[in-house]
C-alpha cells in the first residue's frame, strides 16, 4: 500500500436478516487475505455504556422513548468516530455492519410520532462519509424466514417494510455511492460481487480526502 493512502469506509445496509453480518465477515477476511488491512465495526457497538443500553432495548428488556432511542443510536456512532478516523488515516479499511442509514430508516418507520427523514438525519450530520454503501436488497417476506427472525424489537414484517421504503428514499441521494445488490443470491456469489465493488472503492478512496456525511 502506497504511503499516505487512507483506508476506505465501506458500509453494508439492508433490512434485518439480509445477510449483512455474514458478508461483512467474509469481506474483511478476503481483504486481509489479499494484504489489505481491514477492521470490522458493527453498529450498535454494544460494548460501550450506550451500546449496552441499546442492546437491552433491542432485546426488549427495557423500553425507551423513541426520540431518546434515536439520539442514543447516533451517540453510539459518534463515540466511535475518533477510532474510525485514526484507522482510516492509517490506511485501514473499515467494513461497517449498519450505519446512520439504518438509524434514519428505522426511526422514520415508527408510527405515532411522524418522524421525518430530515429530523432523523440531523444528529448524524458530519459523521465520516462512506466511500461505498452496499445495500443488500431482500424481500421482507424472505428475510422473515431466515435465522431467528423476531427475537429483536424491530423484527416484524410490517415494520421492516416501512424501513425498506425509507432506505429507498435515502438511496435517491446522488452525493452518496449506493450500490444495490440482490441478497437472495447464494452466499458465495453475493460475496464475490461485494468483494469486487469493495476493491474498486478502496482504490478510489486512497486518492481523495475523507468527507463528512450529509454536508
Amino acid at each position: 500500500m502506497a504511503a499516505g493512502r487512507r483506508g476506505a469506509l465501506i458500509v453494508l445496509e439492508g433490512v434485518d436478516r439480509a445477510g449483512k453480518s455474514t458478508q461483512c465477515r467474509k469481506l474483511m477476511d478476503a481483504l486481509r487475505d489479499s494484504g489489505q488491512p481491514a477492521h470490522l465495526l458493527t453498529f450498535p457497538e454494544r460494548s460501550t455504556e450506550i451500546g449496552k443500553l441499546l442492546s437491552s432495548y433491542l432485546e426488549k428488556k427495557i423500553n425507551l422513548e423513541d426520540h431518546t432511542v434515536h439520539l442514543l443510536f447516533s451517540a453510539n456512532r459518534w463515540e466511535q468516530v475518533p477510532m474510525m478516523k485514526e484507522k482510516l488515516n492509517q490506511g485501514i479499511t473499515l467494513v461497517v455492519d449498519r450505519y446512520a442509514f439504518s438509524g434514519v430508516a428505522f426511526t422514520s418507520a415508527k408510527e405515532g410520532e411522524n418522524f421525518s427523514l430530515d429530523w432523523c438525519k440531523q444528529p448524524d450530520v458530519g459523521l465520516p462519509k462512506p466511500d461505498l454503501i452496499l445495500f443488500l436488497q431482500l424481500r421482507t417476506v424472505e428475510a422473515a424466514t431466515r435465522g431467528s427472525f423476531g427475537t429483536e424489537r424491530y423484527e416484524n414484517n410490517a415494520f421492516q417494510e416501512k424501513a425498506l421504503q425509507s432506505f429507498h428514499h435515502l438511496m435517491k441521494d446522488t452525493t452518496l455511492n449506493w450500490k444495490t445488490i440482490d441478497a437472495s443470491k447464494n452466499i458465495e456469489d453475493l460475496h464475490k460481487e461485494i468483494h469486487y465493488l469493495s476493491k474498486e472503492a478502496i482504490k478510489e478512496a486512497g486518492e481523495k480526502p475523507l468527507e463528512e456525511l450529509w454536508k
